[in-house]
Order: structure tokens, then sequence, then C-alpha cells
């Protein structure tokens, strides 16, 4: 591991101290356990961007409500 020096508000280092009593581990493993979740949060936060740059544009340009009265109409002529 590398060691890192971060300071912090006086308030947030008691919430970190505190936290860490709580939960039954030291200061700084709630730190890397917050990093860890930022990342992934970060991760998925990117993924979902990306999907919606790949799909931007792929719809038909109409009214979305006329769009699913014009498909249901087409699906009352088939067969239940």
């Amino acid at each position: 591991m590398v060691r890192t020096i971060v300071s912090l508000p006086e308030n947030d280092k008691r919430w970190l101290d505190d936290e860490a009593v709580r939960v039954g581990v030291s200061m700084t493993e709630v730190v890397r356990r917050a990093v860890s979740r930022l990342r992934a949060h970060t991760a998925r936060a990117s993924a979902f961007d990306d999907l919606l740059k790949t799909t931007a544009g792929i719809g038909t340009g109409e009214d979305g409500v006329a769009l699913q009265k014009r498909l249901r109409k087409e699906w009352d002529g088939r067969p239940a």
C-alpha cells in the first residue's frame, strides 16, 4: 500500500473517527472503503454515460405517445 497524507476539516476528521468506532475498523479503513465506493460509483456513471452516447438518436424522432399508439394499432390485427 501507498501511504498518503490528507488534510481534512476538523468536523470531517471527527466524523471519520466516530464512524471507525461505530463500524469497528480503523479510520484509514473507512477512507479506503469510501475511495473504493467512489471509484465503483464513478465507473458505473461513466458506463451509463457511454451507453447514453451510444444510443442517442436511435429513435424515430416522432412523439413518443404517437409512436406507442401507432405500434399498438399494428398489434390490434394480430391473432391472440
